[in-house]
């Protein structure tokens, strides 16, 4: 590889931290006639070192290369960890990886980043490391959103307790979630609210349980539907299972086996368990108003 500018982390999200920091790299990359270059993983290292961790994630590796072929980078190299690579100490990576294979000159390290063997070493040990193997070493500052330090970590805590607007502010763009339509119960569609049913890949965190107003659009399409969206176990029938169900305002084509990209604009309610299925059905009706309500305060906000 041509010599290179780089930065290296799993950038799950692809957020606006990491942003921050891959723009400072290009503008040095640019301006000493390097190439720029992010180096990232397709597993989370931590599914190598602990085989029974299920990781909760902001993107899927497919959604993460599209988000950083977007920030206009030369280069984004895949590294596949393992646990041969999992037992290198900090400097025989830097050696035999940043330098031997990627060609390495300068590594911009984020402020809370670490690697190597069990994660042992520091910044101070990267910089004299770098020095012995010609590779400048700099440590990139945090990014915050109203005095938030923003990182994958927190969003995902805003995202667990419903906060997904604070999510979309560090993200730079709304939380999505892509599935494909599944046959469900249908008894939305009883109710005289028929949903979509929404299979999404396992790794996905899934905001709280609750209505929320979304966007979604279907592949192919390009326009974004207003939409509500349950997640929770439907505890008015009486199920325990999670279900993504996403009612599509005013449109009733039949979306089966097509896939759905869901966009969240704002947690509504949490969710309830209600007496009868018509008092859900009556319930239905005001989150409908509302979501409808909320679309139109935020377009006039946009105007």
């Amino acid at each position: 590889m041509r010599p290179c500018v780089a930065t290296i982390g799993f950038f799950d999200g692809v957020h606006r931290g990491h942003r921050f920091l891959i723009e400072r790299l290009k503008e040095d990359a640019a301006r000493e006639g390097l190439e720029s270059t992010v180096i990232t993983f397709e597993r989370h290292p931590r599914q190598v070192l602990s085989a029974d961790y299920q990781p909760k994630l902001l993107t899927t590796f497919e959604e993460k290369v599209l988000l950083l072929s977007k920030t206009g980078v030369d280069n984004c190299a895949v590294l596949q960890f393992d646990q041969q690579m999992a037992q290198l100490t900090a400097r025989e990576f830097m050696e035999r990886v940043l330098s031997g294979l990627l060609n390495v000159k300068k590594l911009y390290i984020g402020y809370d980043h670490r690697f190597g063997h069990n994660r042992e070493e520091g910044f101070e040990d990267y910089v004299r490391y770098g020095e012995e193997l010609g590779i400048e070493v700099v440590q990139n500052s945090a990014f915050d959103v109203s005095g938030v330090n923003v990182s994958s970590s927190v969003i995902r805590s805003f995202l667990q307790e419903g906060e997904v607007e604070m999510a979309a502010r560090c993200l730079g763009y709304p939380y999505f979630l892509i599935g494909k339509v599944t046959t469900g119960v249908q008894e939305g569609r009883k109710l005289g609210f028929p949903t979509a049913n929404i299979e999404v890949a396992e790794e996905k965190l899934i905001p709280a349980s609750g209505v929320y107003a979304v966007r979604a659009r279907l592949e192919g399409t390009v326009e974004m539907k207003h939409a509500m969206m349950n997640i929770g176990t439907r505890p008015t029938f009486g199920t325990n299972a999670q279900t993504l169900e996403v009612h599509i305002l005013k449109f009733e084509d039949d979306i089966y086996e097509q896939r759905l990209l869901v966009e969240f604009s704002h947690r509504m309610r949490g969710e309830r368990k209600f007496k009868t299925p018509a008092e859900l059905a009556e319930q239905l009706q005001k989150d409908a108003a509302e979501v409808e309500k909320h679309f139109e305060e935020d377009n006039d906000e946009d105007r």
